[in-house]
């Protein structure tokens, strides 16, 4: 008639296979929400995608420069190059030429 509460204790190999659960779950959850997980696989490929665009453009624009450098390199520049450079940066003409403003 003596009512008794019942605890419920929990053994060690029960706290041992809580605590593995709760690694297991969470290991699971990085998979999904991680920053390398599935959640985030598609901004990563969309940034991949952003990147190869950029590194594209500035390979273009290396080229490009290499070959100015090409064009003024000091045994053999490039006559052209030189003239424009001159006519820009120091704003100098020929008699025989018309200088035109654009606006």
């Amino acid at each position: 008639m003596w009512r008794t509460k019942f605890r419920p204790t929990l053994t060690k190999e029960q706290t041992t296979q809580i605590v593995a659960l709760c690694c297991l779950l969470f290991l699971g959850a990085m998979v999904l929400v991680g920053p390398s997980g599935l959640l985030a696989w598609s901004e990563n490929s969309r940034l991949l995608g952003e990147r190869q665009k950029e590194v594209q453009q500035l390979l273009l624009q290396r080229n490009e420069l290499r070959n100015r450098v090409a064009l003024l390199n000091p045994d053999h520049v490039d006559p052209d190059m030189a003239g424009e450079l001159v006519r820009r940066n120091l704003n100098v003409v020929h008699p025989d030429e018309m200088v035109m403003m654009l606006n």
